[in-house]
């Protein structure tokens, strides 16, 4: 599967809510470049760590994609609902890259100031 399919599978999948892990690779690498930054290892800690922010979205758009060889960016909209009910809005660029129809790579930067504390 070629970089642009697998990026597209997975926001098609993560859209409809459904299946989008199948897209990451086991050996995953996820860093977040937040402060602090936040780097970590293998397909569970990356599920661990994200289902909280996951489990929160109630929609996201892709605005844009940029794919050169196994790389690839993506400019999202995520409308989140945080746990006490409130709903808010968050613009990100996240950075992949893909390796056998997986991504093995995966980058994301986004401001922090919109989520609630």
């Amino acid at each position: 599967m070629a970089t642009a399919e697998t990026i597209q599978g997975y926001f098609n999948n993560l859209k409809q809510g459904k299946d989008w892990e199948t897209f990451l690779a086991d050996d995953i690498t996820f860093t977040s470049y937040t402060s602090p930054v936040k780097k970590l290892s293998g397909k569970n800690a990356y599920l661990e760590a994200t289902k909280r922010f996951y489990s929160s979205i109630v929609s996201m758009e892709l605005r844009d994609v940029m794919v050169d060889d196994d790389r690839a960016l993506a400019l999202t909209h995520y409308e989140l609902k945080h746990p006490g009910g409130n709903i808010f809005s968050s613009d990100v660029a996240e950075v992949f890259t893909v390796k056998n129809g997986k991504i093995k790579t995966f980058e994301i930067y986004f401001d922090s100031a919109p989520f609630p504390k």
